[in-house]
């Protein structure tokens, strides 16, 4: 029996996301639509289309249900599929607090169900390469990453993420991705210092931010920008044998965007290759970028709640990220370096995560 899915939510993120995942996925089933449109209008014409977001994410068709709302409803929307039996699965950011994060992932071990974040940068080519050079050790020790999503939009637009309200804002939205890539790589940080800002005339919530992870002696600086109008690396490493560029983004949100489905021709894709550069006037050397991969995140979730591993992300994965984003709020607000706080299951989960697949790390074709 496929698992069957209501998807609470259908703008951009579940439309151009969750949608063809979900639907690419062998064993998962789209049955419910929480939106105001007809099933005819959403492309989806065999599902049953809910106005009202609660009535989707408790609806008797769903086995899991996937919260793709505004930040500052994901936390009720997600207690109330929990409480009608339901796996969730929630779009970042988890929530809008730390705390609201732990309360909802105590409510889910106390309910028995799967509880995941969406976190599907962690199949981008560009991460899979970076964190592939990393692993086998291309780069030498690691002492600096640079990680930045920049775009350039200097037109502020009359859209929840860009209007003031709590969760709003790039910190809470790239920001939720590039924390979580970063606590992949190196685990949680011991110090967070950042500065968040409003760049843009007409601006109401935070647009640019520069953020500092510490560790030891090495260092991972996390920035974004809506006002970049010419191109920067998506990732520079720097290790004691050698550096690393990437300089375009995966391809895959683009090739969702123009109607491309997984599995088609060319899915995931990146002809821009990873430069590394091994300095005392060696040549650099390019290496071809892993294909990415969304599709992963639903498949590993259906094998999750068919009791076959755990989820691709974790909730307790989730918690810790918020910590860190909580971090860079006190940060910024206060002017110091922050300590970010995180539960000992917290810091496990990273270590654990890492030892469980180091194995399944790609291999770079060099």
């Amino acid at each position: 029996m496929p698992i069957r899915v209501a998807l609470v939510g259908f703008g951009y993120a579940g439309r151009v996301f969750h949608a063809p995942l979900i639907t690419a996925t062998p064993g998962l089933l789209l049955t419910v639509l929480g939106t105001r449109r007809s099933a005819s209008e959403t492309g989806y014409p065999e599902v049953v289309a809910v106005a009202d977001p609660f009535a989707a994410a408790r609806h008797p068709d769903a086995d899991l249900v996937v919260i793709a709302t505004p930040n500052e409803s994901h936390v009720p929307l997600a207690e109330a599929a929990l409480a009608a039996g339901k796996h969730v699965v929630v779009d970042k950011p988890f929530t809008i607090t730390l705390a609201e994060a732990r309360a909802l992932t105590t409510l889910a071990v106390e309910a028995g169900r799967v509880l995941s974040v969406f976190q599907n940068r962690r199949w981008d080519s560009d991460f899979l390469g970076v964190r592939a050079a990393i692993t086998h050790g291309v780069l030498g020790e690691v002492v600096e990453v640079r990680s930045e999503m920049s775009r350039y939009r200097p037109e502020v637009r009359d859209r929840w993420r860009e209007r003031a309200g709590p969760g709003s804002g790039v910190w809470y939205d790239l920001g939720s991705h590039l924390v979580d890539q970063a606590l992949l790589l190196f685990g949680p940080p011991a110090i967070v210092t950042a500065d968040l800002r409003i760049q843009r005339r007409g601006g109401t919530t935070v647009d640019w931010f520069h953020v500092l992870l510490g560790y030891g002696r090495s260092r991972v600086i996390l920035s974004s920008s809506m006002l970049a109008a010419a191109p920067v690396p998506r990732f520079v490493v720097r290790g004691t044998s050698a550096s690393l560029a990437k300089l375009g983004w995966d391809r895959q949100e683009e090739q969702l965007v123009r109607g491309l489905r997984p599995g088609s021709p060319g899915w995931g894709e990146d002809p821009d290759p990873l430069t590394v550069h091994p300095g005392e006037g060696a040549d650099p050397e390019e290496i071809p970028s892993p294909r990415g991969s969304y599709p992963t995140y639903y498949a590993a979730l259906r094998d999750a709640i068919a009791g076959v591993g755990e989820p691709p992300v974790t909730a307790v994965q989730g918690c810790a990220v918020m910590s860190v984003i909580e971090a860079g709020g006190r940060s910024a607000a206060e002017g110091r370096v922050v300590t970010p706080d995180f539960t000992p299951a917290e810091r496990r989960a990273w270590s654990e995560f890492e030892s469980k697949n180091r194995s399944a790390t790609p291999s770079l074709d060099r």
